[in-house]
């Protein structure tokens, strides 16, 4: 029998959140534990969808099920409950590149299905922004080409922090604004050509490293570190199943 990802008690906490209840209008879900411990398999090795063990069932029937609660948004609807407990005293934001994998790639860069050209071929960029507990509560896919920066005001919107931590690439006249209008207070380097360095707090700045270090437990994930799907929203599933993973540890 393949190796499990969820313990009982984790699952418990979230069988109540996924769809096929028998509350719920329409068919109620066959085994939604089962299902969801081979979409995590899927996730967690990198394999194709048709090497899944056949202690999950039929490949093709649940690579059906995952598509479709991809397009209804299901995993989106999974991440956003489990991660609506925020220690918002700070939250960082940064970007990562994941390598699109030629099973997953277009003929061309689409940026509608965030895909695009950077140095390492087609990539995909992931935008996150972190509690002050390293848990992710917002999660954004562009072209690999596309600036972090253009996905800040994103990042923190409807958010009610006291600080916003960031590096040198989100350093603007614009964002600091933004995240003072807000009633917060940036924790940004000034960038070197600036003329009027601007100060901010170096200690609390240590504690980035948080972002950073989400990204590494998101891309142990093979299906995150690498893009296998053509679909953006089908990979943007895959990350917010690692995502919740994360926020169940």
């Amino acid at each position: 029998m393949p190796r499990t990802i969820l313990q009982d008690h984790q699952w418990n906490f979230i069988k109540d959140l996924p769809p096929g209840k028998t509350s719920d209008c329409g068919v109620t879900g066959k085994d939604n534990r089962l299902f969801l411990e081979a979409v995590l398999w899927i996730a967690r090795t990198g394999a194709p969808w048709r090497d899944l063990p056949e202690h999950f069932g039929k490949w093709n029937s649940v690579y059906t099920r995952y598509n479709r609660w991809c397009d209804k948004g299901s995993w989106t609807a999974v991440f956003e409950a489990l991660s609506s407990d925020v220690d918002f005293e700070y939250i960082m934001v940064d970007g990562s590149i994941s390598r699109v994998h030629q099973h997953g790639a277009p003929k061309k860069a689409q940026s509608d299905e965030a895909v695009g050209h950077s140095r390492g071929g087609l990539t995909t960029k992931i935008h996150a922004a972190v509690d002050a507990l390293g848990n992710p509560v917002r999660l954004i896919l562009t072209a690999g080409q596309a600036s972090e920066y253009d996905q800040a005001n994103a990042l923190i919107d409807g958010f009610r922090v006291d600080y916003v931590l960031a590096d040198k690439g989100y350093d603007s006249d614009a964002f600091v604004r933004a995240i003072c209008d807000a009633g917060a207070t940036p924790v940004i380097p000034s960038r070197r050509n600036r003329k009027q360095q601007r100060e901010y707090d170096r200690e609390l700045y240590k504690e980035r490293n948080l972002v950073e270090r989400l990204f590494q437990k998101l891309k142990q994930f093979r299906r995150v570190a690498t893009r296998y799907e053509r679909l953006g929203r089908n990979y943007l599933g895959m990350l917010h199943i690692a995502a919740s993973v994360i926020w169940l540890a």
